[in-house]
């Protein structure tokens, strides 16, 4: 299998939050596969909950040679080394168990072009349209890179953001 390139969304609004984003960096980069570009760090509100905790917040292009689902698999495992508990059902209905402050959040945005819609993965990030904390700093390392689905670029993504939270440069 040749190299796939992924984009991935790292957060944290616990602890050392910049030295939880670094230590992420550095096991994704042992893990999953070489970090070619990261953006800078961004601040921003919890998003779908309430928190007096800001988060910071980047996007990393990754070179990969692992499939999609091992991919999740290394992320989880580095999620679980830096201190995040296990995640539990991401697909419970209430908001409660998806959202809650953290150490560590990494979420895979982008893998390629492709697209799956499988239970336990869903590809591209279902909701990465809806976060300016998301999309402004993924427009940063990857302007012109066209979403598989809504056939735009992360640019213009961002343009049509809807979310109104204040990010801004940490």
């Amino acid at each position: 299998m040749g190299k796939t390139l992924i984009y991935l969304s790292l957060g944290s609004n616990l602890g050392n939050r910049k030295d939880q984003l670094s230590g992420a960096r550095e096991l994704i980069g042992n893990y999953v596969g070489r970090v070619v570009k990261q953006s800078r760090l961004f601040e921003s509100p919890p998003w779908g909950y309430e928190s007096k905790n800001r988060y910071i917040n980047c996007c990393l292009a990754v070179e990969t040679g692992l499939d999609a689902f091992r991919v999740m698999e290394e992320l989880l495992s580095v999620e679980h080394t830096l201190g995040r508990p296990v995640r539990g059902d991401m697909h419970a209905s209430s908001p409660e168990h998806k959202y809650a402050d953290r150490l560590i959040d990494i979420d895979l945005l982008l893998y390629g072009d492709l697209v799956m819609d499988h239970p336990g993965l869903k590809v591209p990030h279902p909701r990465m349209g809806e976060r300016k904390f998301v999309l402004l700093p993924l427009a940063e390392i990857a302007p012109d890179v066209i979403h598989p689905l809504k056939k735009m670029t992360v640019l213009e993504m961002l343009d049509r953001c809807p979310d109104p939270s204040k990010v801004r440069p940490f």
